[in-house]
């Protein structure tokens, strides 16, 4: 285990934080889903940070970034390119989209067509985009972090199950407190704060830490755990779907990312424990019971969480 790297990932942390005021952990979650390779749905209303926050993680990790605002009429081939006819060529010649890069930042996910939505489900799965028959594999590493503001909100559309299923984690920025508000009035006096974040490292490491966090050793009974959770979701009265067998390999995967960057040698009960609701609550469906009595997801699973027995293993962290 390589102590520098992990090092260099706090201090992608730290570099963010410069940035983004009062949400450390929100950060650090980020971080972790970035580590196990996988894609962040942030959610919240407008003007909380959301775009802040994933500019700034692209920079600190100086990564090729891209940006799409989606709107209605934002088109699938946006995002996975095409194909023009070159006439002095005599040929037809690829024009990448915005997927072609390391980390895209899909802004306001939500407001765009169900159709350009789908644009994003090979690229999120594969790390590649099929055009006109031909297939490309996009930067490595390859990193999707979407913003979409409260369903119900003018404009937005719910996003399809399959492509919620893609994001490793959802999590939410929420409103900052008095004097985080006045720290971020201070900081903003000279520009946007992403803008200065300063370069940590580049997508080589980033791809050698995720190699390292996913070698974390995780014993059966951690992998039973986590069975054990998922199951409890599918198998509930309030919810009409569970989480799927991808949201179960990412849980395992965010344990894994969690315990790497905790300095862990081995996953322990408390690195499935912290990251389950961010990894479940934006995959499971409620009940039309749980929906008529106002039952938050989040609630529901931290329930099932104080439930289902955590096996017995002894932690020792570094």
């Amino acid at each position: 285990m390589n102590g520098a790297y992990q090092e260099a990932a706090w201090g992608v942390i730290r570099e963010v934080e410069k940035a983004v005021v009062g949400k450390d952990q929100v950060i650090e979650k980020i971080m972790t889903a970035i580590l196990a390779g996988g894609h962040i749905l942030v959610e919240d209303m407008p003007g909380t940070g959301k775009t802040t926050m994933a500019l700034a993680f692209s920079r600190a990790m100086g990564l090729k970034e891209k940006r799409v605002q989606f709107t209605p009429d934002v088109l699938p081939s946006d995002l996975t390119g095409f194909t023009i006819y070159k006439k002095e060529l005599e040929k037809f010649v690829y024009q990448p989209g915005a997927a072609m890069c390391n980390f895209l930042l899909a802004d306001e996910i939500n407001r765009t067509s169900p159709k350009t939505q789908s644009a994003l489900l090979e690229v999120m799965e594969e790390g590649q985009v099929t055009v006109d028959g031909v297939t490309r594999k996009t930067g490595r590493p390859f990193i999707v972090m979407a913003t979409e503001n409260p369903a119900g909100s003018a404009g937005t559309q719910l996003l399809p199950d399959s492509q919620l299923d893609r994001f490793m984690i959802c999590v939410t920025m929420g409103y900052p407190d008095k004097e985080d508000e006045i720290e971020i009035l201070k900081r903003n006096q000279k520009g946007r704060p992403a803008v200065r974040t300063s370069n940590v490292f580049g997508p080589d490491i980033l791809c050698k830490m995720q190699e390292e966090a996913a070698d974390t050793y995780v014993h059966d009974l951690i992998y039973g755990y986590i069975a054990d959770l998922v199951e409890a979701t599918r198998s509930h009265r309030l919810i009409s779907l569970g989480v799927s067998p991808r949201g179960a390999v990412a849980r395992a995967a965010m344990s894994r990312a969690r315990a790497w960057l905790k300095g862990g040698k081995y996953v322990v009960p408390e690195d499935v424990s912290e990251i389950f609701v961010d990894t479940a609550a934006h995959r499971i469906q409620l009940s039309a019971k749980a929906r008529v009595g106002h039952v938050r997801p989040a609630d529901l699973l931290r329930q099932i969480e104080e439930k289902v027995p955590a096996p017995s293993i002894r932690i020792r962290r570094g």
